[in-house]
């Protein structure tokens, strides 16, 4: 039996633009109370709109000829014009970093090499990024003082995310170097694998739902803040918490119908955990990565 190289090698563009792909049908076909998913639709949108835009984004996110910023902007418009509705501005924000870090041909870890990514942005990332969300413009994004995505860019991109981080996580995953990502959402997810391979009838589905459902007990959503206050988002993370018998150690067939309840709750109040969502693909798409590149 072969054994894997002891450094992780770069992966093509092609190799990224699958693993994006499969983050993305991998967080679709799992039960995450109030998001979009294969058991339920919600907030106006199905799942035809998010694989539609995960399949138009995904090039754009793995092309290696394009800078940061390019590769965002590419991927939002085509994923607006695939969609017709903004799905995955998040998502690509968070899978651009990893995507580049995975192509570089560095002896590095992938934690290494997205911190090496981030310290390289420049102006023109900048320019290209606020357009991207201008383009999507996501509910809630009101107006800022400083570094006010609805004007030309004043500061360096990773410096407007540091203005943003106490308010928004995927702001505070660039000024941080994705450090929850790495130090504790891929944990989360490696351990529910370990609990699913345990459980009788529990599936791959099932761990990225103890995923999601772990980070909206722990973290407050960004998404949910924006649009309802943050009253409104500790709530929800509350109702997450009190839902943890459902969930931990991993979601189970058994446990389907109280976080169904749980799901249609959300939805009827229209509180959309749109970034825990956005940190699950994120999580994915780093944990395929890494798995790759060892083979």
């Amino acid at each position: 039996q072969m054994k894997p190289p002891a450094t992780p090698r770069p992966l093509s563009p092609d190799e990224i633009a699958e693993a994006c792909r499969a983050a993305c049908r991998a967080e679709l076909a799992a039960l995450k109370p109030g998001n979009v998913h294969t058991h339920a639709g919600g907030h106006g949108m199905d799942i035809a709109h998010f694989e539609a835009a995960a399949m138009a984004a995904a090039p754009f996110i793995a092309a290696q000829e394009l800078r940061l910023g390019a590769r965002v902007l590419g991927a939002v418009e085509a994923s607006m014009d695939a969609a017709g509705c903004n799905t995955n501005l998040g998502i690509i924000l968070l899978s651009t970093p990893l995507a580049i870090a995975a192509g570089i041909d560095r002896r590095a870890s992938l934690r290494e090499r997205v911190a090496e990514v981030l310290a390289g942005v420049d102006a023109r990332d900048a320019e290209d990024v606020f357009a991207a969300i201008r383009r999507a413009n996501p509910g809630g994004l009101g107006r800022s003082d400083e570094a006010d995505v609805a004007t030309a860019p004043t500061l360096p991109l990773i410096d407007a995310m540091r203005l943003a981080a106490s308010r928004d996580r995927i702001a505070a995953a660039y000024a941080n170097d994705f450090r929850d990502l790495f130090e504790d959402h891929l944990r989360v997810l490696a351990e529910a694998r370990a609990a699913v391979a345990a459980t009788p009838g529990a599936s791959d589905d099932a761990a990225v739902a103890t995923l999601h459902m772990s980070l909206l007990a722990r973290f407050i959503d960004s998404h949910i803040r924006r649009k309802h206050g943050y009253e409104t988002a500790a709530h929800v993370l509350a109702l997450a918490r009190a839902a943890r018998p459902f969930w931990h150690p991993c979601v189970t067939p058994a446990s389907h119908g109280e976080l169904l309840r749980l799901d249609r709750l959300l939805k009827s109040s229209g509180w959309n955990p749109g970034t825990t969502a956005d940190f699950v693909v994120a999580t994915l798409l780093a944990a395929d990565l890494e798995q790759r590149a060892r083979y």
